[in-house]
């Protein structure tokens, strides 16, 4: 709970300062805004340690493929990480790369999944009568 506090006033400060910068230097604005959302972002990587500890420990007890737990973090982690770029472009008024990324993204996302969608259908396949 104490994290979310510290994103906030990170955003917040970043948000003003940028503002009040912007009408002088609007390339320093930008700079202020892309250090203060990596900033935010390295936090909030910081935390995620535990969880990706506990989903392990979580995957060892009920014998899941640890293979495939890893795949899906890192397709969420691209996921993420996809958006915060593209949301970096919009703010620099490159909205048109940002969505190419994010198509970009989608593609890596898809072709990631495909393990997981083979796992399945190896599963329902074996539930199938012959």
């Amino acid at each position: 709970m104490e994290l979310i506090f510290k994103i906030m006033g990170i955003g917040l400060i970043t948000c003003i300062a940028a503002l009040i910068v912007k009408p002088v230097r609007s390339d320093f604005a930008m700079i202020i805004s892309m250090v203060g959302g990596i900033v935010i972002l390295i936090m909030v990587l910081s935390s995620i340690s535990g969880v990706l500890s506990l989903v392990g420990s979580l995957a060892n007890k009920t014998g899941l493929n640890g293979n495939l737990i890893a795949v899906v973090f890192k397709i969420i982690g691209v996921g993420y990480l996809t958006e915060f770029t593209a949301s970096l472009c919009a703010d620099t008024g490159n909205g048109g790369l940002g969505d190419k990324i994010l198509l970009g993204g989608k593609i890596i996302i898809l072709v990631m999944s495909l393990p997981i969608v083979t796992s399945i259908l190896n599963i329902v396949m074996e539930l199938l009568p012959t």
